[in-house]
């Protein structure tokens, strides 16, 4: 059977790929200190869970949802945002609506599928969400990649994203916090990246804010419309609970932008999967937001220390200088280049691979190669697992990165 060009060209998510190795590694017996999870190892909070067993006793639960979603839950939203971000769409030119995805991934998909034609160019800041180039490509654009480096705590320079910009170029991704490097872009950034986008009022901005809620040292997130409401114009607002709410496998995303796209955005759902589960967006109705505070205390509090056991670990091995300070998400990136272990290694070719195969092999860590995240010769670990393992396996890797026999 021929399969499609199309497909060919796309590339499974290295992430769920390694993370279904380890896995069978673990069924067969070998011990694995698993730091590959994209997500947080907690059940959702008592009342949300509490919310959906009630909501298992109606009938419109195991219906079709609108394809949009449900209006109670899309006003919700859209009023929760603004909350959060200190915004009112209001205030703002434009009509701004909410549609309701399975999964952010999915909201994702549509807004590329929504504003691509052929050889539109999207502008991707390294280290970049794993599956956005593979969306992009998908749909018939083209990434174009900006660099950033550990020394800037992986923020790009304004200047850099200026000199990206051509007559093809149709959108930018701001994916803060940030998948995999752990941080979120600061005030400062934000202002500046304002000034930029003043400059091009025709570019659109993807701004992935699906970890906005799990930040962990101040100060919190900040996002560039803040510092200038009218770029809400030429915003695309990509969030959802995978992450805030612990709740990856429930599949409830959302996108906030302006009516036409989302009319679009609505097309493409309706031809492929619908509208997400009616027994999660009920129970999302009668969820309070403000009470997911308190659940993640805890979860914050877990991945303050976690961020602390990287750094007292690297400094032991006399690795402070490769070091910096995550924030938010729960990921750290390491950049192996610069690391003594990195002299096992050619200089010639991308070693991600072969590193982590090693690192596995030698020390049952296991890691995300950082190629698929635009950044060669380094790795994305997650800082999820609990204290205990996860100061074993960071003793583990620090002494493997110092070039010290296990």
């Amino acid at each position: 059977m021929k399969l499609s060009l199309r497909v060919e060209d796309v590339k499974e998510s290295i992430t769920l790929t390694v993370n279904e190795q380890i896995n069978k590694l673990a069924k067969g017996g070998q011990h694995i200190y698993n730091l590959t999870a994209g997500q947080l190892p907690f059940k959702p909070s008592s009342e949300f869970i509490h919310i959906i067993s009630t909501q298992l006793n109606f009938l419109k639960s195991y219906q079709y949802s609108p394809v949009r979603g449900f209006p109670d839950l899309t006003s919700k939203i859209k009023t929760h945002i603004e909350k959060k971000r200190g915004v009112s769409f209001d205030d703002v030119e434009g009509d701004y609506s909410v549609i309701v995805s399975n999964g952010s991934k999915q909201s994702l998909y549509n807004v590329f599928g929504s504003i691509l034609n052929p050889s539109d160019e999207v502008i991707l800041l390294t280290p970049y969400w794993v599956s956005y180039p593979e969306m992009i490509k998908f749909w018939g654009g083209e990434p174009k990649v900006v660099g950033s480096n550990a020394f800037d705590r992986f923020m790009p320079h304004i200047d850099e994203i200026r000199k990206a910009v051509t007559k093809k170029t149709k959108a930018i991704i701001v994916n803060s916090p940030n998948n995999p490097a752990g941080i979120h872009y600061d005030d400062a950034w934000m202002k500046d990246f304002a000034v930029f986008l003043k400059e091009h009022p025709d570019l659109i901005v993807v701004s992935d804010e699906v970890y906005s809620e799990i930040s962990y040292y101040d100060p919190k997130p900040s996002f560039f419309y803040q510092f200038d409401r009218s770029l809400l114009a030429q915003t695309v607002i990509v969030d959802g609970i995978s992450k805030s709410f612990a709740s990856t496998g429930l599949r409830v995303g959302f996108c906030i932008a302006q009516k036409p796209l989302i009319d679009a955005m609505a097309k493409i759902q309706s031809q492929t999967t619908s509208g997400a589960s009616s027994l999660i967006q009920k129970s999302l109705i009668e969820f309070d937001f403000d009470n997911l505070e308190n659940f993640l205390d805890p979860v914050k509090a877990q991945l303050r220390e976690c961020a602390e056991i990287v750094r007292e670990n690297f400094r032991i091995v006399n690795l402070s200088h490769c070091w910096y300070q995550t924030t938010s998400a729960f990921y750290y990136f390491i950049d192996f280049s610069r690391m003594p272990v990195s002299e096992n290694y050619s200089k010639d070719k991308d070693y991600s691979i072969e590193i982590v195969k090693d690192i596995l092999d030698q020390t049952g860590v296991a890691l995300v190669p950082g190629a698929a995240f635009g950044f060669p010769n380094s790795a994305r670990m997650s800082m999820t697992l609990e204290v205990a393992p996860f100061t074993e396996a960071m003793e583990r890797l620090t002494a493997f990165l110092a070039g010290k026999k296990q």
